[in-house]
This record gives structure tokens, C-alpha cells and sequence, in this order.
């Protein structure tokens, strides 16, 4: 669920997750490892300040 709440976050802005990764300075494929995986508060934030949200949306079912 979180995976895919941040893939239409990025869709919605035009970027990849690749991207995405990029931007925030994330090693490759640090983000598509959360789909069978927790990230870090202080990664998941700096995702949730990226795209302007709170923590909880992407955590919200």
C-alpha cells in the first residue's frame, strides 16, 4: 500500500520512482524494497516533505 500510494504521488507530479530516488538522494531502488519492507521515519518523511503530504498520508490505508 505504501509503495503504490507513493507511485500515484509520483505519477501525479510526472516523475518516476526512479526519479524520486534520485531527487532525495536515495540509493537505487531504495523505495520499491518498501514494498515488502518498512522504511525509515527519516526516509519516509523526506518523501512526505517532497511531495508536500504528511507521514500519515502515505501511511493511511
Amino acid at each position: 500500500m505504501l509503495y503504490k500510494k507513493i507511485q500515484e504521488a509520483c505519477d501525479s507530479k510526472g516523475i518516476t520512482v526512479s526519479g524520486l530516488e534520485k531527487d532525495l538522494g536515495f540509493s537505487n531502488s531504495t523505495i520499491r524494497k518498501w514494498k515488502n519492507s518498512s522504511p525509515s521515519i527519516e526516509n519516509l518523511k523526506k518523501v512526505a516533505d517532497y511531495f508536500g503530504v504528511t507521514v500519515d498520508y502515505f501511511l493511511e490505508k
